[in-house]
């Protein structure tokens, strides 16, 4: 919450964060042709991806991820919530994180 003052001694954890997409994604085929010709020019349409959740805590030694086949609002609450559980009880945690890329 903001506003809150913490204890003097409440352990402060900083973690950083990121998110990458990972596997196949297709290119636009190109094709040598006479000009004012379309020649045929098939290439695979199909997409598979995997989204890679990370976070550390370089100080501690410590990290949290996930692998999801998404990335929302929701797979992004599971992966706050698996670096919470990361967290030592009682300590108090901070997440730097990148600006989201529009993924």
């Amino acid at each position: 919450m903001w506003g809150t003052i913490l204890p003097r001694d409440t352990p402060i954890e900083v973690w950083f964060q990121d998110e990458a997409r990972i596997g196949q994604k297709n290119k636009i085929t190109r094709r040598w042709a006479r000009r004012g010709t379309r020649p045929s020019a098939p290439k695979d349409q199909r997409t598979k991806s995997a989204y890679i959740f990370g976070a550390i805590c370089p100080e501690l030694g410590k990290g949290a991820g996930l692998v999801l086949p998404f990335c929302n609002t929701q797979t992004m609450s599971l992966h706050l919530a698996e670096i919470s559980l990361a967290i030592e009880p009682g300590a108090h945690g901070v997440l730097l994180m990148d600006q989201p890329d529009g993924t």
